[in-house]
C-alpha cells in the first residue's frame, strides 16, 4: 500500500470505528440515564479540553499566550454563534429563552450544535496528525492511528450524550457524528498534500476545538445541573464529573504507553 492509501484508510477505520464504538454505548442507554449521563460528558469533555487538546495546541503554538488568545477568541466567537441561532429560533418562532422547549430548535439544541462544531476542528486535525505520521514512516502512523482511536472513543461517547440530551434522536445523534468524522479524512488529505500549511494550522484548530468544549460544558450544560440543588444529586453529579476527568487520564496514559 501506498502511504497515501495507508492514510485514507487509517482517517476511515479509525474515525468510523470510535463512532460506532461510542454510539454502541451511548445508543444503548435508557432514556433515564441521560441527565445523569451528561454528568460524565461534562467531566470528559473538561479533561479532554484542559488534559489533552490544550497542553497540544500550547505545545503546536510554541506560545501560551497565542494559545490562549486563540481559546478565548474561539469562545467569544461561539457565544456569538449561539446567539445567532437563538436569534434565528426566535424570530421564525415568535418565542424566545424563556418560553423554549428543551429539544431540537430550542435551547439545549444549540448545546448539540456546538459540539459538532468543535468535534469537527479536532477531528480535522487529528486526520494532519495521523498524515505526518504515515509520511513520516508507516508503522509509526499506524500507532498514532491506534492512538487516535483510544482518545476519541470517551470523547465521542459525550458528543453522543450531548446530542441526545438536546433532543437529537438516536439515528439523527448517530449520522451527525459520523458526518463530523469525515473531517478526520479532510484532514489527512490535505496534509498529504499539503503539509506544512496544515501542520502550521494545527495549533489554531486545537484551540478552537478546546474552546467548543469549555464553552459548552460550562455555559450550557452545567447550568442545567443547578436545577437539581439537593444532596444526593449533587454528590452524583459530582461523581459523574469525576468519572468523565478520570475516564480521560486513562486514556492519556494508554496512549502514552502505546506511543512508547
Amino acid at each position: 500500500m501506498s502511504v497515501l492509501a495507508w492514510i485514507i484508510a487509517s482517517a476511515l477505520f479509525g474515525a468510523a470505528f470510535s463512532v460506532v464504538a461510542a454510539g454502541a454505548f451511548a445508543l444503548k442507554a435508557r432514556a433515564t440515564w441521560v441527565p445523569v449521563l451528561i454528568s460524565y460528558a461534562i467531566g470528559a469533555l473538561l479533561g479532554a479540553s484542559f488534559l489533552d487538546v490544550l497542553p497540544h495546541a500550547i505545545e503546536a503554538a510554541g506560545s501560551a499566550e497565542r494559545a490562549a488568545t486563540t481559546v478565548l477568541a474561539g469562545i467569544l466567537g461561539f457565544f456569538v454563534l449561539e446567539k445567532l441561532v437563538l436569534w434565528r429560533h426566535c424570530h421564525e418562532q415568535d418565542h424566545c429563552e424563556g418560553h423554549e422547549r428543551p429539544g431540537v430548535g430550542g435551547a439545549q439544541d444549540r448545546s448539540g450544535l456546538l459540539i459538532l462544531v468543535g468535534d469537527t476542528f479536532h477531528n480535522f486535525v487529528d486526520g494532519v496528525l495521523i498524515a505526518a505520521a504515515f509520511i513520516e514512516s508507516i508503522p509509526l502512523g499506524i500507532v498514532t492511528a491506534l492512538a487516535m482511536i483510544a482518545h476519541e472513543i470517551p470523547q465521542e461517547v459525550g458528543d453522543f450524550v450531548i446530542l441526545l440530551h438536546s433532543g437529537y434522536s438516536r439515528l439523527r445523534a448517530f449520522a451527525f457524528n459520523l458526518l463530523s468524522s469525515v473531517a478526520t479524512l479532510v484532514g489527512g488529505l490535505l496534509a498529504y498534500y499539503f503539509l506544512s500549511a496544515a501542520v502550521g494550522a494545527i495549533p489554531y484548530f486545537l484551540a478552537l476545538a478546546a474552546a467548543s468544549m469549555i464553552y459548552v460544558a460550562v455555559a450550557d450544560l452545567i447550568p442545567g445541573l443547578h436545577r437539581r440543588p439537593e444532596l444526593g444529586a449533587t454528590v452524583q453529579q459530582s461523581l459523574m464529573i469525576g468519572l468523565g476527568i478520570g475516564t480521560i487520564v486513562l486514556v492519556e496514559r494508554l496512549v502514552a504507553h502505546i506511543h512508547g
